[in-house]
């Protein structure tokens, strides 16, 4: 495991710590837990823009245009 020292506003780490007390969890594990969704979804995006970027527009556009009920 790794440590990462980060600088924050004092309100920003304030508020940090009452967020982490409201959710029973120490500083540290909500910022972990916020790092891996943050990673998540950067992930999810990543892998949807390499898929559409290989995507054949114009057969997914027929298959839209099947489920509407347009031949």
């Amino acid at each position: 495991m790794s440590t990462l020292t980060i600088r924050l506003p004092d309100d920003t780490a304030e508020r940090l710590k009452s967020l982490a007390r409201q959710r029973g969890l120490s500083v540290n594990k909500l910022v972990e837990r916020m790092a891996h969704e943050a990673l998540t979804a950067f992930d999810t995006e990543t892998r949807f823009r390499a898929l559409a970027a290989r995507a054949d527009r114009k057969a997914a556009l027929d298959v839209l245009n099947r489920l509407d009920g347009k031949h």
